[in-house]
């Protein structure tokens, strides 16, 4: 069984500041399960373009407030505590943050941990 606290993952290679977002990288790749997870801080004020063009992505909101918007149809999404999204179409979209959001996320296939998203909102596919 693996445990991971929070605590331990804040100011480690795991921590990730994408600049719009701090992304805390709970389970990976390296730990064979098959999805990563991450606890995600949304900064306010925010917007951030995403396309996950090689993942799939469920993310729930546990605090805070924004909107997704997908740019296939201009749909706004609004998102709040207690708001599941998922990305199963592998959905082109803009993420805001009205307030500071804490998203907790979930990545199929998992991702390594050294992801950063490109000029197009993509993870590429990074193999360890």
């Amino acid at each position: 069984m693996k445990v991971v606290k929070l605590e331990d993952i804040i100011g480690s290679e795991q921590e990730i500041d994408g600049g719009n977002w701090v992304s805390r990288r709970l389970i990976l790749a390296k730990d064979g399960m098959g999805y990563s997870v991450h606890d995600t801080i949304i900064k306010a004020g925010t917007e951030t373009h995403i396309w996950y063009q090689n993942h799939l992505e469920a993310v729930y909101c546990i605090e805070g407030e924004g909107e997704v918007v997908t740019l296939k149809d201009n749909k706004v999404h609004k998102i709040t505590a207690g708001t599941l999204y998922a990305l199963d179409e592998h959905d082109e979209h803009l993420l805001r943050g009205k307030t500071d959001m804490r998203m907790v996320c979930v990545f199929n296939p998992p991702i390594t941990g050294k992801e950063v998203h490109d000029e197009n909102g993509v993870y590429p596919v990074v193999k360890e």
